[in-house]
């Protein structure tokens, strides 16, 4: 017979994911989440089994930073810098993981910096152009560089050859902003 400690490692291990809250771990197991499954899980930080970089967050020992991103600060999607890196629209390398939040701050866990910016709740919510891969919510390119200019007026772009004017367009409206409407027009022209 299986212990419900067992059955934690089992069940976690079986799993797709890379990265938990108790939350999704509670909903995972079909545990009570309450005292018992946190002193389950820091069982298994102790062992070395499971990571801990921040209350009520866990991961796999072969984590994704990327989804570990989305776990810290809920609702968040990764964007900005880092998806215009990946996606070749800007050069510079940054090894921070880039996000938008309801909130601003940058953390640190396990080597990995996290950088979250804040933008208007109706932006954040509004899911068009955010891609649901693995786990991870992401931003396209297109929508990166539209949250990037209306989070930045002074930024900049090595390469748009690949990005799309007719999504970005389609995009725009989302931000209701005028401003970024008229610099979107100037970057095109």
């Amino acid at each position: 017979m299986i212990s419900s400690q067992e059955n934690i490692m089992l069940g976690l291990s079986g799993s797709p994911r890379t990265a938990f809250n108790t939350k999704s771990i509670s909903l995972l197991l079909n545990e009570k989440r309450d005292n018992s499954l946190t002193k389950k899980l820091n069982y298994y930080v102790q062992k070395g089994l499971l990571l801990n970089p921040r209350k009520g967050i866990y991961a796999k020992r072969n984590y994704n930073p990327e989804e570990l991103a989305g776990l810290v600060f809920v609702p968040s999607y990764i964007s900005l810098e880092y998806v215009l890196q990946k996606s070749g629209v800007v050069f510079q390398y940054d090894s921070a993981i880039t996000s938008v939040s309801y909130l601003s701050r940058e953390i640190e866990m396990l080597g990995q910096t996290f950088r979250y910016r804040q933008i208007k709740g109706e932006i954040l919510y509004n899911l068009e152009g955010i891609e649901r891969l693995d786990n991870i919510n992401i931003a396209t390119p297109e929508r990166a560089i539209l949250d990037m200019m209306y989070l930045d007026s002074e930024c900049y772009f090595d390469n748009l050859n690949g990005v799309s004017k007719k999504r970005l367009l389609q995009l725009l409206p989302i931000y209701n902003s005028a401003r970024l409407n008229e610099r979107i027009y100037k970057l095109f022209k």
